[in-house]
C-alpha cells in the first residue's frame, strides 16, 4: 500500500524543471545537427541553399543557429491580425520568408510571446515588432477600398 502511494506522489516543480531541461536538449540536439548538416555542405551547395531561401550565405549559418522554433510566432502573430498564415505562405512566399527571417532576428521574443498568449499582440505589435512594417501593410491590403 506505501509503495503504491509513493509511486502517485507527484512533484509538478521537478516535473516541471526536468521537462525544462528535456526541452533544452532537444532544441541543443536539434540545433547541432542542423549546424552539422551545414558543416557537410560544400560552399557552393550553401550559396545555393542561401539563394533559394532569399538571404546572404553569411547569414544562412547565424540563422540556422537560432532554429528551430525561432519562427513560431509569424503564423501566431499573423492570425492574431486575422492575416491567413498559409494563404500568405501560397500567396505570397517571399513575404512569408521576409516575416519568417525578421522574426529569426528578433530580440523581442519573450514580449512577443507575452502579448500573444494574452490575446493583445493585435493592439501592441508596432510597439515592438521588428515586423511591424510588413505587418502594417498586410493590414492595409485587407482594408477594403473606399471610393468617394
Amino acid at each position: 500500500m506505501l509503495e503504491s502511494k509513493a509511486r502517485d506522489t507527484r512533484y509538478p516543480a521537478v516535473e516541471l524543471l526536468l521537462d525544462a531541461v528535456a526541452g533544452w536538449i532537444r532544441k541543443y540536439r536539434t540545433t547541432h545537427g542542423i549546424l552539422n548538416d551545414l558543416a557537410q555542405c560544400s560552399p557552393d551547395d550553401i550559396i545555393k541553399i542561401a539563394k533559394d531561401l532569399g538571404l546572404p550565405a553569411t547569414d544562412l549559418r547565424g540563422l540556422t543557429a537560432k532554429a528551430p522554433g525561432a519562427v513560431d510566432a509569424v503564423p501566431e502573430m499573423l492570425s492574431a491580425l486575422s492575416v491567413e498564415p498559409v494563404a500568405l505562405a501560397d500567396s505570397d512566399p517571399a513575404t512569408m520568408r521576409d516575416l519568417q527571417r525578421t522574426c529569426i532576428l528578433c530580440e523581442q521574443k519573450n514580449r512577443c510571446r507575452h502579448e500573444l498568449e494574452n490575446g493583445t499582440a493585435a493592439r501592441h505589435f508596432r510597439e515592438f515588432c521588428p515586423n511591424a512594417y510588413t505587418l502594417e501593410a498586410l493590414l492595409r491590403q485587407k482594408e477594403p477600398l473606399h471610393t468617394h
